[in-house]
């Protein structure tokens, strides 16, 4: 919670301060302890104030870098994560941080560096139209001209940031304004007439919701990142339980549920499991939560879930009816909509439902070739689940990794997968590992990455270093962008055009960058390496080679119904 402002005024005395004492005031007014960014010009005014804050400053070695940082924290958190950058490229840099935030509703808040008012629009040095430039991937962003406006506007980047839908909030700031000095009035009145959220749902639209429900003999709860988002997974734990609902979650929405209990049907979609996407296309019923009907859920939008009635529970209103048509919406908070729901739903047995999706589970189990004498990627996952006893918090890279980490480490609580959804932001995992670790000292971090996406952002590991960060990384290691050759060997007859690269030798540049390094090639030293992993007080580096051609199945096509699974007589085989 902001911690409560002292009144200098109502003691009669009239404060002036500087914009850079302002920004560095508000933000300690709005709970800020941690954040990430990267000095220049134009933020020196207040970086030169942030120098004595009660602030812990993570410095990155790259802008984009500082903005997963952010997001990660964001993510493992709960809290507001904060980046502060310098004008130009410092600015520019932040834009895939930004829209990866977005896509996945990430509460953020950038602070970025702006010529002095007069030079904008005259081509100054290191000047960039940054609210132009990341207007289309922020929730909100404005420039501030007027330092009266600017503690002002810094708490409505808070407050827009962390409510409805979360998302990115960028302000703008001219150096000038960070020098510039004013009285501070103590105002806190927010002037956003236009920002409204509906938090409570309408009873007649939960009710009706709840009679569905009642009525169903074949429902199914799907569920996304917006119940993290809300704080929302007992609810949903209550309600899943009491009205014997099986639940199946998005990537995004995985740990929301516990996997471990009999009602989880795993991820669905493109590459979920099979009982979860016959679950889905055989329901009458189904209740999707926090979730906004992603085509890569959906499959063919046309087939998707043929026979059910679709309750849609949402914050963001403009979520409803957007991609797949809506019989009962409701808008609002989905931890209060599902305790409502829960207090009006009733026990349904629903026996054949639950027989008929066990027999799905029997027929297509997720698997492998464990006989195999080579590493297998699904192995190493297994056996890290297994260490940690599935409690670490796993950040991954995008790619076959992802889905392979989705797959194959068993979730049991919210927060514990971090990982770019929307936007599939190759280079994610690392820092965003490093940011996780920061909000959570007392958790074990684990970013399970491929090569080619570790490539992207490795330099960060320097990072880790430096703030004495213990996260862990697994890299996946087959020398291609993984799951961009996967389709070039199922699309485009196997010619792999430009997806194979050269790579460092891993475990030397983590050794290097003064991490440890590890590198395995026998599939018998892979627990041996984990538990070595996870014994280091300092950031590792675990360089798994494994099998090079490897694919991530079931897999639907693009454009396929998700009930057209590629890959189940494989895994059928292997079970």
């Amino acid at each position: 919670m902001p911690k409560k402002r002292s009144s200098a005024k109502s003691a009669g005395k009239s404060i002036t301060k500087t914009g850079a004492q302002i920004i560095v005031d508000t933000l300690i007014e709005q709970g800020v302890e941690t954040m990430f960014g990267y000095p220049g010009g134009v933020v020196l005014p207040l970086f030169d104030k942030l120098y004595d804050a009660p602030i812990r400053f993570i410095v990155p070695r790259h802008e984009q870098g500082g903005c997963h940082m952010a997001d990660g924290f964001a993510r493992a958190t709960g809290k507001v994560g904060v980046i502060v950058v310098t004008s130009g490229p410092g600015a520019c840099n932040l834009v895939t941080g930004l829209a990866t935030a977005m896509m996945d509703s990430v509460p953020i808040v950038a602070l970025t560096g702006q010529v002095r008012t007069e030079l904008i629009g005259n081509d100054a040095f290191q000047e960039a139209d940054t609210t132009g430039i990341t207007r289309p991937v922020t929730k909100y962003n404005s420039i501030v001209k007027d330092v009266k406006e600017l503690a002002r506007a810094i708490r409505e980047a808070f407050h827009i940031a962390s409510t409805g839908r979360p998302g990115p909030v960028l302000i703008d700031i001219p150096v000038d304004i960070q020098v510039a000095k004013c009285s501070d009035d103590d105002g806190t009145e927010l002037k956003l007439p236009g920002y409204k959220i509906m938090r409570g749902g309408h009873a007649r639209q939960i009710s009706s919701a709840a009679a569905a429900i009642n009525a169903s003999e074949r429902p199914v709860l799907y569920v996304g990142g917006g119940v993290i988002s809300a704080n929302a997974s007992e609810e949903l734990r209550a309600l899943a339980e009491k009205a014997h609902i099986p639940v199946t979650m998005t990537l995004l929405g995985l740990g929301s549920y516990d996997q471990s209990k009999a009602e989880s049907l795993d991820m669905l979609g493109m590459h979920g499991t099979a009982y979860a996407n016959y679950a889905v296309q055989e329901c009458d019923l189904l209740i999707a939560v926090g979730a906004r009907f992603d085509d890569r859920v959906t499959g063919k939008v046309k087939t998707f879930a043929p026979h059910a009635k679709i309750v849609h529970i949402d914050i963001d209103p403009a979520s409803i009816s957007k991609n797949v048509h809506v019989d009962i919406p409701v808008v609002g908070d989905a931890k209060h909509i599902l305790g409502e729901l829960a207090k009006e739903v009733e026990y349904g047995e629903r026996k054949a439902w639950f027989s008929r999706i066990a027999g799905w589970k029997k027929k297509h189990p997720l698997g492998y070739d464990r006989n195999s004498s080579v590493i297998k990627p699904q192995y190493v996952i297994e056996q890290v689940c297994e260490q940690t006893g599935g409690e670490a918090i796993i950040t991954t890279g995008v790619g076959q990794n992802q889905m392979w980490a989705a797959q194959f480490y068993r979730f049991h609580r919210a927060r514990q997968l971090i990982s770019s959804g929307g936007l599939g932001t190759m280079g994610y995992g690392l820092p965003a590992a490093i940011g996780a670790q920061v909000g959570r000292p007392d958790a074990t971090v684990i970013d399970i990455d491929g090569d080619h996406s570790f490539n992207m952002t490795l330099t960060e590991l320097r990072t880790a270093v430096e703030y004495e960060l213990p996260i862990k990384v697994c890299i996946l290691n087959n020398g291609y962008m993984g799951m961009v050759r996967q389709w070039q060997e199922l699309f485009y007859n196997k010619r792999y055009s430009k997806t194979y690269l050269a790579n460092p030798e891993y475990a030397e540049v983590a050794e290097a960058l003064g991490a440890a390094g590890i590198m395995v090639e026998k599939k018998a030293d892979v627990p041996k390496a984990i538990r070595k992993m996870l014994a280091e007080k300092k950031p590792c580096v675990v360089d798994f080679r494994v099998e090079r051609e490897e694919n991530v199945w079931p897999m639907v096509p693009a454009g396929a119904s998700i009930s057209e699974m590629d890959g189940l007589d494989i895994l059928e085989s292997m079970a």
